[in-house]
């Protein structure tokens, strides 16, 4: 089991940046599963001082955030911004490609990107 508790902190020493974390969130918002996002979200918070204080960045209430990033969380657009933001992220959502002229655009999923000239406050 050591083996993968290194994995789990190697990600969350790399989810400290932000950077890499909007990177991580990216790649979990192309799963079809919302659940993975909401995981990967549970993820960065842990990794930039867990849950609590993420709740208390965020002016949400503990509790209701634990509900929020859990497998069955369905959190409120403004409860997800305040989230992204406390940990200094956004969302930016892009056109997705027409499957009735895959010449001319190619898929590009919404992405999750770190505010410009930001980096990680561990």
């Amino acid at each position: 089991m050591a083996r993968t508790d290194s994995c789990k902190e190697r990600l969350l020493e790399s989810l400290k940046d932000a950077e890499s974390a909007a990177h991580y969130l990216t790649a979990c918002l192309e799963d079809e599963d919302p659940e993975v996002f909401l995981l990967a979200l549970r993820d960065v918070a842990e990794a930039r001082g867990g849950v609590g204080r993420l709740a208390r960045r965020a002016g949400l209430n503990r509790e209701n955030l634990y509900r929020m990033l859990s497998r069955s969380g369905n959190p409120a657009l403004r409860s997800l911004d305040a989230v992204l933001a406390s940990l200094g992220l956004r969302i930016s959502v892009q056109p997705k490609a027409s499957r009735r002229s895959p010449g001319r655009w190619r898929p590009v999923p919404a992405r999750i990107t770190a505010p410009l000239g930001t980096r990680s406050r561990a």
